[in-house]
């Protein structure tokens, strides 16, 4: 690093450091914290990688005293801007999509910090990919390409595509209100961001492993390529597509897909709670939450389209998988466990 001011160097060291750290810790085939780990890691390494910035631009990331030019000082030492303050200082009016990246898992560090969500790991990995290859593109675009880490990482080998929906299940159990907190989060945060943002490889990184087929054994010397999508290469993206495009399963229309029959909200439910939840405690929860009508009401499909929708077809209800994840929350607290399976509540 000849040549950087001293202070940028070690902010930049301890930056780099942070985000080998957290790759490691996440690959790790043992680890039980994966991704509160690796949120947590790649915070600090971004916050630093901010703060090597700003001062190699003579800006001083520290916060000051209101109406003051006097930095603020915390038992001794000063009080350095953290990741939220680095963001809104570097990007101002700008909305890209690495900053909405970095803004979710701001929120979600606060949420998952100390706490054990191994379930967490595969609804947010392409987040967890964006947030890393974002950093290696910062960090290259800031100080050159021979601080680059992709010389040091390589692909983690894995013994399977995904945990079972057996073993997810069992995971989700014995974290069930955190998880479940997390989750919701997750999903509005999502929900309030645009197409484009949603769909960039900024905000969520996601790609198609298809097998590398050569025409003999020496032939693939690359296991695993990488290819960014370039807009101005109109006609060899479009060679991609088509290649995803054969590859992809046909799709059939189906009504109501993934949406819950009454009967298999209570069977998840029960799964998930681990207590008693019949389908007269399911009726008892759609009255108390004022989530759809009751039977025979003139006006049926005043519901919410939340949790569930009417289905004129059949003449009942559908509901989505949000309302066993709400159930499965309010039912925690035992407070409303039993405020929903009293008498009086049944009589009401």
């Amino acid at each position: 690093m000849r040549g950087l001011p001293i202070e940028v160097k070690n902010f930049l060291n301890k930056a780099r450091d942070s985000a080998l750290l957290a790759v490691d810790t996440y690959n790790r085939p043992n680890a039980q914290f994966r991704t509160g780990a690796y949120v947590v890691l790649m915070v600090i390494g971004w916050t630093a990688l901010f703060h090597s910035v700003f001062v190699r631009k003579r800006i001083r990331p520290i916060h000051r005293r209101p109406s003051s030019r006097r930095f603020i000082k915390i038992e001794g030492e000063y009080k350095w801007w953290e990741l939220s303050e680095c963001v809104k200082q570097y990007y101002k009016d700008l909305n890209p999509a690495q900053r909405k990246n970095l803004e979710f898992f701001i929120l979600l560090r606060n949420k998952i910090e100390h706490r054990s969500l191994p379930p967490l790991d595969v609804d947010i990995f392409g987040e967890c990919q964006a947030l890393l290859l974002n950093f290696e593109e910062f960090l290259c675009q800031e100080f050159g390409e021979k601080y680059a880490l992709r010389s040091t990482l390589n692909f983690a080998l894995q013994f399977g595509r995904t945990a079972t929906s057996t073993q997810t299940k069992a995971m989700r159990k014995s974290v069930l209100r955190h998880y479940s907190s997390v989750k919701n989060f997750v999903d509005n945060f999502r929900s309030g961001l645009n197409d484009e943002i949603a769909g960039s490889p900024e905000f969520a990184f996601k790609v198609f492993l298809i097998p590398k087929i050569g025409n003999h054994a020496k032939s693939s010397d690359i296991a695993v390529e990488f290819v960014k999508y370039d807009p101005s290469k109109p006609e060899e993206m479009q060679k991609y597509e088509h290649l995803v495009a054969l590859v992809k399963p046909k799709e059939v229309p189906v009504v109501n897909l993934g949406y819950l029959t009454a009967t298999k909200v209570v069977r998840e439910v029960v799964s998930q709670l681990g207590k008693k939840f019949t389908l007269y405690s399911h009726l008892r929860c759609y009255q108390h939450f004022g989530v759809r009508p009751k039977a025979k009401d003139p006006n049926p499909t005043l519901c919410n389209t939340n949790f569930c929708l009417y289905d004129d077809v059949h003449k009942d209800y559908v509901y989505k998988p949000e309302w066993v994840r709400f159930l499965v929350e309010k039912l925690s607290d035992q407070t409303v466990y039993e405020l929903i399976h009293s008498k009086k509540n049944g009589s009401s």
